[in-house]
């Protein structure tokens, strides 16, 4: 159930573990409140791609929320970074935390690839 953390762009995985998530955002509020919480948020998301917690993030089709593919050494340790995001500080939004094993990726991906148990 876990994968050897790495960044998308290298080589070789390094040696910490992480478990990998799916994040699904929900907004709680109009988008118009919404819109004025997002130059914050954006600054949270950049911080967590910089710590290498985020691998890949975007609204909903209609915009209703979001998404977010990130990777964590625990749930709890995701569940506690993501209530510091502001969208969920101002009540805006709550999340839904889908935790997954990838079995199958594309070859750019496969340091990310599990084995079945």
């Amino acid at each position: 159930r876990r994968v050897q953390r790495c960044a998308l762009h290298r080589a070789r995985p390094t040696v910490s573990e992480v478990y990998v998530f799916v994040v699904v955002l929900h907004y709680l509020v109009p988008l118009t409140e919404i819109e004025n919480l997002l130059p914050a948020h954006r600054a949270f998301l950049s911080h967590h791609y910089a710590s290498g917690d985020f691998l890949l993030s975007g609204p909903l089709v209609p915009r209703n929320g979001g998404l977010i593919l990130a990777t964590s050494p625990s749930r709890a340790a995701l569940e506690q970074l993501l209530r510091r995001d502001p969208f969920v500080e101002a009540g805006a939004a709550h999340y839904d935390i889908i935790e997954f094993v990838p079995r199958m990726t594309h070859p750019d991906l496969a340091a990310w690839q599990q084995e079945e148990a």
